[in-house]
């Protein structure tokens, strides 16, 4: 089976100044979960950072797309 190529992916979060933004409050206390090598592990653990936050409408967590960053012309 062939190796799939690393798609990196970044999940964070943190407190935004309106829930309909991605403006964060606070950039010194954004909670960096992790790096992911792909979309779906990124998934399950952006899923487990918003449930631990489900009711706190101001706390959001994003999956950032590391590999679109990184190589942008792919």
């Amino acid at each position: 089976m062939p190796e799939q190529k690393q798609l990196l992916h970044l999940v964070m979060g943190g407190r935004v100044t309106d829930p309909r933004s991605l403006e964060f409050e606070d950039l010194k206390a954004i909670d960096i979960v992790g790096v992911f090598p792909n979309y779906s592990s990124a998934l399950e653990a952006w899923r487990g950072a918003a449930q631990r936050t489900v009711d706190d409408a101001e706390m959001k967590y994003v999956i950032v797309h590391l590999h679109k960053l990184l190589e942008p012309d792919e």
